[in-house]
């Protein structure tokens, strides 16, 4: 056999692979066995073909070029979080707890938010002998979510104020580093802790005991979560004019609910608060908010596993947090227990509006949050940034650390990511929207914590009752823009699915959303205004002054509070100005007044937190030793 022929018939030792094992991205040179060259025979040509190592004429590929973001301790990866607590909450104790449950996020809790993600809930109307059951199934990892937040006192640590005023902030750096990975679990937890908060301030009655102490309890097996079912077909934030439920009174003080729910978050919870109209003897109700009474009601089933005044119409289809259970519900003769007097619905749903909001503030920052091993910006540095109001500052978590990581991995045009200018001026702008929205957000649970231990001033309050509709409103629109932001720092991979980055943005979206607008909360703004009789300015414009004053002797921070402080003098003659317009100039404006007042809040704290001095040299937490 010619010794041509027996080389083209040999097989080739090992795969394409495995030829180019080793070999860094050769270069491919294929000639064609009928163009000879000069002084080569066909054979040779053919012989030449047969032997050359061709990375692509197999099945594989060879490795990705690009490395996936890691994921490390949120903790121990966040100079802010960690310097701010050194600040106001230098406990051993809450800096050893937080920084064990960041290794727990990292290695554990973070694949269980993936695993939520891949495998939804789905409904099961009947069970195999076609008696209606409405089974929500849950993957198993949103039971061990449950489980899991319980154990970590995620709610628990709200009311057990171990660490005073504080408390409430150490819980919401607990959720901090927990929402990113939670797989929505963050939701339930939200209307939980807003229930048990309802059911402390009206008055722990015997019917709602149980359920205060199990909402509250750290011991998963007793643990329950609430749901929050208010919104009716006719949907949006004005229950006063939407809801249709109705109560009828029972002999032995109970009531039941007959009514459809359009919209149910965390349907799968143990108990629910709700609204409805309560019916006199002749069947008739009140309209309007003074109609409106709040209920308690537990889910639970028959001995044939059916629903108790419950039917599960449909899941909802949404366009993202499809990780959690929602659903539309018809209520035939739900059992409830009335928690709020009669017509009081609305005002007794106040302070849980107070808690959801500022947790949907949290899952807002920590959605930014989240940066990697890149050396951060120094703060005062970047105010520059803060001050350019042309890109208004908001809060993200997660993709921010991811994006950060993922800089110092993937080369594009010679170098790496981190070293283009361009790029980390982005970087750099999404950490300012980042650092900003955590620092308000921490205030207001300052300010909340404050208000629960007694130990608030008026300025206090009326502080928290301005800001806790200006920063949901402002952290949930800032959410959508830096993640989407974040999704362009990874290129293509931030539009894969298997990536699991899209997810991100599509839930972003509903910050903006549940719990009111943007629209509907900065008339919310105007309503706190006006029903304070201006007070509640006057304590946001105090303060924020003593905000900018602490910084009154660092030349370094001089521009930046000259420049916080004109903008806060302009927000307060537009203020006074508009007092004198007709009364539909105000309400047109008040989009733009809510932005100017997180804007400027936002800018004067981190100008406050610039000027500590140990705001440059972060403590870095160790195991259980600070060093």
């Amino acid at each position: 056999m010619p010794v041509s022929t027996a080389l083209l018939n040999r097989p080739l030792a090992g795969s394409c692979s495995l030829a180019w094992r080793g070999v860094s991205r050769p270069l491919v040179c294929v000639r064609s066995a009928h163009v000879a060259a000069t002084g080569s025979t066909a054979d040779e040509e053919r012989v030449w073909e047969a032997t050359a190592q061709v990375p692509f004429s197999g099945a594989r590929i060879g490795s990705f070029f690009q490395d996936r973001p890691v994921l490390k301790n949120p903790f121990l990866e966040d100079a802010l979080l960690r310097g701010y607590l050194s600040r106001h909450l230098p406990e051993r104790e809450a800096l050893s707890d937080l920084c064990k449950f960041g290794e727990r996020v990292a290695n554990e809790v973070d694949e269980w938010g993936r695993e939520c993600e891949l495998n939804p809930p789905r409904l099961v109307h009947f069970d195999s002998w076609g008696g209606r059951v409405d089974h929500i199934v849950t993957s198993p990892a949103w039971k061990r979510m449950k489980d899991l937040s319980a154990q970590e006192g995620l709610v628990a640590i709200g009311y057990e104020r171990s660490f005073g005023e504080w408390s409430r902030v150490y819980q919401m750096c607990k959720l901090f580093l927990f929402s990113p990975s939670s797989g929505l679990y963050t939701c339930p937890l939200a209307m939980t802790d807003g229930a048990a908060k309802v059911i402390q301030s009206i008055g722990i009655s015997s019917a709602v005991e149980e359920a205060y102490s199990r909402l509250t309890t750290r011991q998963p097996e007793s643990f329950w979560t609430s749901g929050q079912w208010m919104t009716e077909r006719r949907g949006g934030s004005d229950v006063a004019s939407g809801t249709e439920t109705v109560a009828v009174p029972q002999t032995d003080g109970s009531y039941k609910l007959h009514g459809f729910k359009w919209f149910t978050s965390a349907t799968d919870a143990d108990v629910t608060l709700t609204l409805a109209r309560v019916q006199d003897r002749r069947g008739a109700t009140t309209p309007g908010s003074k109609g409106l009474t709040l209920f308690y009601a537990e889910v639970s089933r028959d001995e044939d596993g059916r629903l108790k005044g419950i039917e599960v119409q449909r899941l909802k289809d949404k366009l993202g947090t499809r990780q959690m259970p929602t659903a539309e519900l018809l209520l035939d003769g739900l059992q409830a227990h009335r928690l709020s007097e009669e017509g009081r619905g609305v005002a007794s749903i106040a302070n849980m509006l107070t808690i959801t909001r500022i947790h949907n503030s949290i899952s807002a920052a920590a959605a930014m949050r989240r940066h990697d091993r890149t050396q951060l910006v120094l703060l005062h540095s970047i105010l520059c940034f803060l001050l350019n109001y042309a890109v208004p500052m908001g809060c993200v978590g997660r993709v921010v650390q991811l994006a950060r990581d993922y800089a110092t991995r993937r080369t594009a045009f010679g170098k790496l990511l981190k070293d283009h200018t361009l790029h980390t001026q982005t970087l750099a702008r999404m950490e300012v929207e980042t650092r900003g929205a955590f620092l308000m957000v921490m205030d207001v649970c300052r300010l909340l914590g404050r208000e629960e231990s007694g130990v608030a001033s008026q300025l206090d309050t009326n502080l928290l009752r301005l800001l806790t509709p200006v920063v949901k409103l402002y952290t949930g629109k800032q959410a959508v823009a830096v993640v989407s932001e974040g999704l362009e720092c990874f290129g293509g991979q931030g539009y894969m699915e298997d990536t699991g980055l899209p997810g991100l943005l599509r839930d972003a979206q509903v910050l903006s959303i549940w719990e009111g607008t943007t629209n509907i909360l900065s008339l919310d703004v105007l309503r706190c205004v006006a029903r304070s009789s201006g007070m509640v300015l006057h304590a946001y414009f105090t303060h924020t002054k003593s905000l900018l004053a602490s910084a009154s002797g660092v030349s370094s921070l001089a521009p930046a509070v000259n420049s916080v402080d004109r903008a806060l003098s302009e927000l307060k003659d537009f203020i006074q100005g508009a007092a004198t317009k007709a009364p539909g100039y105000l309400e047109l404006a008040a989009r733009d007044l809510a932005y100017s007042l997180a804007r400027t809040y936002t800018g004067a704290l981190l100008i406050d937190h610039a000027c500590w001095k140990g705001a440059s040299c972060i403590r870095h937490l160790h195991g259980s030793q600070v060093v």
